[in-house]
């Protein structure tokens, strides 16, 4: 890594990281409903959470949610007391805690590299496929992915820059809090494995920090204390409350959500290199193309022993190890590793970004980009059948502007052939902006299964009762009047769900199931009454109602029926956007 020019942070550079996020990221609030497969039903917990006054202890539908502690939730709900928006609401996290990211990637890059190399990682991390992805929705990813930075932030102020106890604990404190978010916030304390080796071997770059000071303790604590913050209250009121869902929460969220999930995961099944070869390439973008010119300059480095890059990037290398051990794998798993990545290569960034060949190595990829969208708007101007089949899977239309879209990135494109470094921030933008304010709007009732809903909910009698079976989180946005579902995510317990809907079903002729056709038989595919009620979610469901099959009535748990009134004063906060 290059010494530090000039350190001094200046204030046109947070400009053009935070002009950037706007183009970027913030295009995308305001204008659309949650989508799946995440947003609904955070943003359900949240509205819920606002209308019910119980914010310990999150419930979906009326079932308690036991996948992620309840930080990000809070944060959306207390931007939906304030604003009365859901639809700002469920966006706002995503987009602060982005920005709360770069900034203090700009920070740390500066401190350790100077303030042009601070530019360049945070704008090129601004500019990252999936920074941009995950920070645009409503993904709990984004929240985790500033405390885990803000936790390195902490730690590496500490152990490269310091002495630094305080930030030392705040690092500490920050991994406490990412750990109420999603259970991997203690990642940033794995840095402290390296840091002993690399401090063993005498490498380069390291603060001077006595090795037996009693403020090593202050990670520890601070980390216990910020989960206490949760934990002790959440686990208090399940003594206080003493009912058995509650006992079955806390054990759930604590043990299997956490430990069982990461050693043996029931869903997200992938190989071993499925990062490696699936999710790097493409989604680290453009770091993936940079890395054929900064991987010279790590060497260079690894031969220096210059800890000021390799400590970072043994952290990178441990969360890609951590994440690659275990069964379940997602793409967005290892988003926390990139903000790291960019400030080990700040130090780099601005001569390499100076070649003439990764200026027409961004063009090109940017061009790629610009063809694939040629060749989407050519097959949906020409009606082929396979995009036609495509689209219709989701509900979807074939008339959406494409060819707009493929314009504007294409004139961003030949903008960017002058100035060549800037074609694929220039594209992205321009995809960006012509995604949120033209396509989005157009596909906004399908993607959020509004819709669907309200087109199910005209063709149900409001004196009838209405049961849900396997439902979407979205459909609880937009109800119109009180429903009853038989639990979350009953697709652990087999086919129990389907029996105790069959039950309910058949305990008075007025009642109406809205079920999805892969699960119609064996139990309502007989002497049913059965209307399809459309296309939502890649499935097709249908309204049932009629005597369902006896055998299934039978076995049949009326203990499992829960009803679920939607809050109303939020529910028409949220119509009002939506008109």
């Amino acid at each position: 890594m290059s010494a530090p020019g000039s350190t001094a942070p200046d204030w046109r550079d947070l400009l053009w990281i935070l002009l950037a996020l706007a183009v970027l990221v913030a295009t995308g609030v305001g204008v659309r409903d949650p989508w799946p497969a995440d947003e609904p039903r955070f943003a359900l917990v949240a509205r819920d959470m606002v209308a019910s006054g119980d914010w310990w202890f999150p419930r979906v539908g009326g079932d308690l949610y036991q996948d992620k502690p309840p930080l990000f939730m809070w944060l959306i709900a207390a931007v939906l007391t304030v604003t009365g928006s859901l639809r700002l609401a469920f966006l706002l996290p995503s987009l602060v805690t982005a920005a709360g990211t770069l900034l203090v990637v700009y920070d740390l890059a500066r401190r350790l590299a100077g303030r042009e190399a601070a530019r360049a990682a945070a704008l090129t991390l601004a500019c990252t496929l999936q920074f941009v992805l995950v920070s645009r929705g409503a993904q709990i990813d984004a929240t985790v992915c500033f405390l885990i930075t803000l936790g390195v932030y902490g730690l590496v102020r500490h152990l490269l820059l310091g002495p630094a106890w305080g930030w030392y604990f705040t690092g500490a404190v920050a991994c406490g809090l990412g750990v109420i978010t999603k259970g991997v916030g203690f990642l940033p304390l794995l840095i402290l494995i390296p840091y002993a080796a690399l401090r063993w071997r005498g490498w380069q770059g390291l603060a001077p920090i006595p090795a037996g000071h009693w403020r090593w303790a202050l990670a520890p604590l601070g980390f216990l204390l910020a989960i206490a913050t949760w934990l002790v209250p959440m686990l208090l009121a399940v003594d206080h409350r003493g009912l058995p869902e509650y006992a079955a929460y806390r054990d759930e969220i604590l043990f299997h959500q956490t430990v069982t999930r990461y050693a043996s995961a029931w869903h997200h099944v992938k190989a071993w290199y499925y990062y490696f070869l699936e999710v790097l390439p493409l989604l680290w973008l453009p770091w993936s193309l940079l890395a054929f010119w900064l991987v010279p300059r790590w060497r260079d480095a690894w031969r220096a022993r210059d800890a000021r890059t390799w400590l970072l990037l043994f952290w990178v290398a441990l969360v890609l190890l951590f994440f690659s051990l275990s069964p379940g794998k997602r793409g967005v798993y290892v988003l926390p590793a990139i903000p790291a990545l960019a400030v080990a290569a700040a130090g780099a960034l601005p001569a390499i970004l100076a070649r003439r060949a990764v200026e027409r190595a961004g063009l090109i990829l940017s061009g790629i980009l610009v063809a694939a969208l040629a060749a989407f708007a050519l097959a949906s101007a020409l009606r082929l059948p396979a995009l036609a089949a495509l689209l219709s899977e989701e509900g979807l239309s074939q008339d959406l502007p494409i060819a707009s879209t493929a314009l504007a990135c294409g004139v961003a494109w030949l903008i960017g052939w002058r100035w060549r470094l800037l074609a694929w921030p220039l594209v992205l933008a321009a995809l960006a902006v012509t995604f949120s304010y033209s396509i989005a709007p157009r596909i906004d009732s399908v993607r959020s299964g509004r819709g669907f809903i309200q087109t199910v909910l005209a063709a149900v009698p409001a004196d009838h009762p209405l049961g849900l079976v396997a439902y979407k989180e979205q459909f609880l946005l937009y109800l119109d009047r009180p429903i009853v579902n038989f639990g979350h995510r009953r697709w652990r317990t087999g086919d129990a769900e389907t029996a105790d809907a069959a039950r309910w079903l058949a305990a008075a002729p007025d009642r109406v199931l809205l079920v999805p056709d892969s699960l119609l038989s064996p139990c309502f595919a007989g002497a049913a009454t059965i209307h399809p009620a459309g296309i939502t979610a890649s499935e097709r469901w249908s309204l049932v109602s009629g005597v369902p099959a006896s055998a299934c009535v039978e076995r049949g748990d009326p203990a499992r029926v829960i009803e679920y009134a939607p809050p109303k004063y939020v529910a028409s906060s949220v119509s009002a956007v939506n008109r």
